[in-house]
C-alpha cells in the first residue's frame, strides 16, 4: 500500500502538493491526472525517492521492487537486447555469480548460481527481452544493433522495454505512450492488462487510461482528489461535482445577499438591532463554498477554405522512400478526393512519415506521379516539429516569413494578434523556437497550419505533445473542417472523431482498410499473440535444452561425487601393491641367498606366503573397484 499523509512538497517557490491525503492498494492500476505544471511528474520522483518532502509522510513498502522508465539513455555497445537484460537486477546477479563460480571451478558454487539463474528466469530472459522489443515495434534485425545506433524515440521504447522486463511490485509510466505507434500503443495496453503489481501512470491518451487504469488521482491546486473507476468515469463524476459545487455557490451567494441587506437595513434601528447582529454573525460563521474556476482551453478553429477542388491528389505507381533502389513503399496508386477524412494505418517503421512526407513536399517522389490538384493549400503537419521550426527564430517570425511566402504580409500587430490566440502572447510570442517545450513546438505549427487555410490535412501525430483538453480541442476542430484530411496519429479518440476511412500501410504497399479501428485493434493483438506464442515456444524449447544439459551436468557431478573415493582407494591399493611387491623381492632374494640358514628360509617363506595373499587380495579389491567405476561411467 501506498500512502500520503498530511503531505507538503514543493519545487523552488511552489507549492505542488500542499498536505495531500492519498491511499493506493496493492494492485491497483491509477491514472494520475492534472493539468500540465500540476506537479504529477514530480510526485513521481518523490515516490522514486529523487525528491523528499517537505511535511507530512509517504509510507511506502521497504520490500517492493519500483520499475519506472529512465529519462535518457546513454550511448552503449551493449545490442539492444542485452540492454533490456540489464534491467533485471537479479538476473544479473545470478549471471555474475555463475560466471564467477564457472571460472573457480567450484561445483557447489556452480550449482547455487544455477538455482539463482533459475528463479530469476535467466534461462528464458533473452526470449522474453525479444518480445518485448517486438511488442514495441523493433525489427527482428535491429535486436542485435548497439543500443548508440538508435534515435532518442527509439532509445525511450528501450528504456520502456528494460521497465517492463524488471521484476516489480510497482510501476512508474510517465507519459509511456509519447513514441509509440498505435501497434505498440494497443500491444503496451495488453501488456499492462497482465501486469500484477500496483501501477500508476500519467498520459493524455483517454482510450489508454481507460483501457489500463481502474482509479484516477486528480493532481489540482495541491491536493489529491482519489476516483473509483477510469479516466471516462472520473470525468463524468467530475463534471457532476463542478456542476453541484457551481449550483451550491450560486445557493449561497443568494443567501449571503439576503443576509448582509437585512444588516445593511436595519442594524441602525433598535429595535432589529439584535436579529442584526444575529444575522451578521452567521454571515462570519458561514464556511464560503469556492466558486468553480476553470482554466480556459484553447479554442481550434480551421478557416473555411478559399478553394475546394475536387480532386486534391493523384498518386500514380508512386514509389516513396529515401533511395531509389531501395524504396520504402512501391507503386502506391491512390486518390484524395475533395471531403475525404482518412487515417493511415500500419505498424512503425512500414513507411507512414515517409508517405506524409512525400505528399507534403518535403521528399521527392522516387518513381511514378504525384499530381495535386489545381487550387490546393496543403498545410502539413511533420511529427518531428523541428523538420519544419527553425530553432533560432521566434514564432513571430515563423509567422511574418509564412506570410511573406505566401504574398500577405500582415502587420506585426496582426501577426502578433494571431497568435495571442495560441497562447503566445506578449513576450512568448517573441522567445526561440528552440527553447520551447515539446507542447508549445505543437501548438505553434497548428498556429502556422490554420493560418493558411488549407483545403488539404496533412497531419503527422500532431498530438504527441498536447495535453488532454488540446487533444479534444482539436478533435472538434477536425470535425467542423470542410477540407480534405489525411491523418496518421496513435490517439484513437482522435482517429474515431476525425476519420471516417483507413489505408493500412504495409509490406511497401498502401491499400485500403476494410473495417474501422477495433478490428485493427483485434488484427495487432492477433499478430502479438502469434509473436509472443513463437517466442513462448522457442523459450520452452531452449529452457528444455538447458534442463537437459543441467540435468547431464548433474549426473555427471553425482558420479564424479561417487567416482572419487573409489578412485582414491585405488590409488591406495596400488600403492600398497607396490609396497607389497618390493617386500616380495627382498625376500625372494634372502631366500636365493646361500648363506641363510634354514630358520631365515623358514621365517622368509611363511612371510612370502603372507605378501602373496596380501597381494592377491589387493589386486582382488583393485579389479572389483575397477569394475564399480566402469560402471558409473557414461556410455
Amino acid at each position: 500500500m501506498i500512502r500520503l499523509q498530511g503531505l507538503s512538497l514543493r519545487r523552488g517557490a511552489r507549492l505542488l502538493l500542499d498536505h495531500a491525503e492519498l491511499v493506493v492498494h496493492a494492485g491497483e492500476k491509477v491514472a494520475l491526472v492534472g493539468a500540465n505544471g500540476a506537479g504529477k511528474s514530480s510526485l513521481f520522483a518523490l515516490l522514486q525517492g529523487e525528491l523528499a518532502e517537505d511535511a507530512g509522510a509517504l509510507q511506502w513498502p521497504a520490500d517492493w521492487r519500483v520499475a519506472a522508465v529512465a529519462q535518457q539513455v546513454a550511448d552503449s555497445e551493449l545490442p539492444a537486447v542485452e540492454f533490456v537484460c540489464r534491467g533485471d537486477r537479479a538476473l544479473q546477479q545470478a549471471l555474475r555469480a555463475l560466471g564467477e563460480a564457472e571460472a573457480a571451478g567450484d561445483g557447489q558454487r556452480i550449482a547455487a548460481a544455477a538455482e539463482a539463474l533459475e528463479l530469476a528466469q535467466g534461462y528464458s530472459a533473452t526470449a522474453r527481452a525479444q518480445a518485448l522489443l517486438l511488442g514495441l515495434g523493433f525489427a527482428p534485425g535491429v535486436l542485435q544493433q548497439p543500443v548508440r545506433s538508435f534515435s532518442g524515440g527509439w532509445r525511450m521504447r528501450l528504456a520502456l522495454a528494460q521497465a517492463l522486463f524488471a521484476p516489480s511490485d510497482c510501476m512508474l509510466l510517465d507519459e509511456p505512450t509519447n513514441h509509440l505507434d498505435l501497434d505498440a500503443l494497443v500491444w503496451l495496453e495488453s501488456w499492462l492488462a497482465r501486469y500484477p503489481g500496483t501501477l500508476l501512470v500519467i498520459s493524455h491518451d483517454r482510450e489508454f487510461l481507460d483501457a489500463v487504469t481502474g482509479v484516477t488521482v486528480q493532481l489540482e491546486d495541491g491536493r489529491l482528489s482519489r476516483y473509483s473507476g477510469n479516466y471516462t468515469d472520473f470525468e463524468q463524476r467530475r463534471a457532476l461535482e463542478l456542476t453541484q459545487q457551481a449550483q451550491a455557490w450560486e445557493r449561497q451567494q443568494g443567501q449571503i445577499a439576503r443576509l448582509q441587506s437585512f444588516v445593511d437595513r436595519f442594524r441602525a434601528k433598535a429595535t432589529k438591532a439584535r436579529q442584526a447582529q444575529s444575522r451578521l454573525k452567521a454571515l462570519e460563521r458561514m464556511q464560503r463554498v469556492a466558486p468553480v474556476v476553470l482554466s480556459q482551453a484553447l479554442q481550434l478553429e480551421f478557416a473555411t477554405p478559399a478553394r475546394q477542388p475536387q480532386q486534391l491528389l493523384r498518386l500514380q505507381e508512386l514509389d516513396c522512400g529515401f533511395d531509389a533502389a531501395r524504396p520504402v513503399l512501391r507503386g502506391v496508386d491512390r486518390q484524395v478526393l475533395a471531403g475525404a477524412r482518412i487515417g493511415i494505418l500500419g505498424a512503425n517503421g512500414q513507411g507512414k512519415s515517409t508517405l506524409m512526407k512525400t505528399l507534403a513536399g518535403a521528399l521527392p517522389p522516387l518513381a511514378g506521379r504525384l499530381r495535386p490538384g489545381e487550387g490546393v493549400v496543403a498545410g502539413y503537419f511533420a511529427q518531428q516539429e523541428m523538420d519544419i521550426l527553425r530553432p533560432d527564430e521566434t514564432p513571430l517570425q515563423h509567422l511574418q516569413r509564412l506570410a511573406l511566402d505566401a504574398g500577405h504580409a500582415g502587420s506585426p500587430q496582426d501577426c502578433r494578434d494571431w497568435l495571442g490566440r495560441f497562447a503566445f502572447g506578449g513576450e512568448r510570442a517573441a522567445q526561440p523556437v528552440g527553447s520551447l517545450s515539446g507542447g508549445e513546438r505543437a501548438r505553434l505549427l497548428l498556429a502556422l497550419l490554420m493560418w493558411q487555410r488549407p483545403n488539404l490535412l496533412l497531419l503527422d501525430e500532431p498530438t504527441n505533445h498536447l495535453d488532454l483538453r488540446t487533444r479534444e480541442a482539436l478533435a472538434l476542430a477536425l470535425q467542423d473542417f470542410g477540407g480534405a484530411m489525411l491523418l496518421v496519429s496513435h490517439d484513437r479518440a482522435l482517429l474515431r472523431a476525425a476519420c471516417d476511412s483507413y489505408w493500412l500501410v504495409a509490406d511497401g504497399r498502401v491499400v485500403d482498410f476494410d473495417g474501422d479501428l477495433d478490428d485493427y485493434q483485434r488484427l495487432v493483438l492477433d499478430k502479438a499473440r502469434q509473436a509472443r506464442e513463437s517466442v513462448d515456444a522457442a523459450a520452452s524449447s531452449e529452457h528444455s535444452r538447458r534442463a537437459q544439459r543441467r540435468a547431464s551436468a548433474a549426473q555427471r557431478q553425482a558420479r564424479a561425487r561417487e567416482l572419487a573415493p573409489l578412485r582414491r582407494e585405488q590409488e591406495q591399493l596400488l600403492r600398497r601393491i607396490e609396497q607389497l611387491e618390493a617386500r616380495r623381492a627382498e625376500v625372494e632374494a634372502l631366500l636365493a641367498a646361500s648363506h641363510a640358514s634354514p630358520e631365515e628360509r623358514a621365517a622368509g617363506g611363511r612371510a612370502l606366503k603372507q605378501l602373496q595373499q596380501e597381494l592377491e587380495d589387493c589386486e582382488g579389491r583393485w579389479l572389483d573397484l575397477e569394475e564399480r567405476m566402469q560402471a558409473l561411467a557414461p556410455d
